[in-house]
This record gives structure tokens, sequence and C-alpha cells, in this order.
């Protein structure tokens, strides 16, 4: 009914050096795991994420935007560095967060670039 000592002793592990890379072995693939999930998970949405980040931060007056709910309008007004003033269509505008803006699909030139640049009218004078 009960087990023997001797029998007991045998069927133990030995505990000794090994049991330390046994442990190491165990913990490998979890190790191994994370790292996948590091960099086809993490690291791919934080780059995205900073990538958004950039790009709301860059907004200006003319930028033609779509919304994440997929509005499509143009940026009428930048009002702070938390809302933006969208135009979705004739006379109709949208306070909106930066963050709900999805995609720029057109940006506008900065307006100093377009004064330095001389018109086509006064280079036919010339």
């Amino acid at each position: 009914m009960f087990i023997s000592e001797a029998f007991a002793q045998a069927v133990a592990p030995a505990a000794g050096p090994a049991g330390g890379l046994d442990q190491l072995q165990q913990f490998l693939p979890f190790v191994l795991i994370l790292v996948v999930f590091y960099f086809l998970m993490w690291r791919p949405q934080a780059k995205k994420a900073k990538l958004h980040k950039e790009m709301v931060s860059q907004l200006r007056r003319g930028d033609k935007v779509i919304l994440q709910s997929g509005i499509h309008g143009t940026v009428n007004k930048v009002i702070d560095e938390a809302v933006v003033l969208v135009e979705i269509a004739e006379n109709v505008k949208v306070r909106v967060s930066r963050n709900a803006i999805g995609d720029v699909q057109a940006k506008t030139e900065p307006v100093a670039a377009a004064k330095d640049e001389p018109s086509s009218a006064e280079d036919d004078k010339k």
C-alpha cells in the first residue's frame, strides 16, 4: 500500500547542478515569445503612433484630411494644440480633436515659401 523508501528515491530526480539548466530551458520559450511579440506587434505599433503624432502636429490651414470616422474635410483653422476646425461641407465647420484625424491626404505649401517664389506673371514681364 505504501511506496517503499528505496523505490521513492529511485524515481525522484536527482537535484544537482543540472537543475539550473533545466529551469533555463523551461524559461527560454517565454523569452522567445516575448521577443517575437516585441518585433511583430509592439514595435510597429509604437512606430505607427509616433508617425501619427508627428503628422497631426504638423497640420496647417488648407490641409485635406480624413477623420477616423471616414469624413473628408479641409482644415479651416488650427485652434490650439488639441483642437482644429475642419470644414466638412460648404459652410459646415466642425471642431475636432487632433487625435480624431486619421490621415492627411494633401498638404498645403507654407505661406513663407509661396511668397519667396516669383509668380509666372512676374516672369512674363521680365
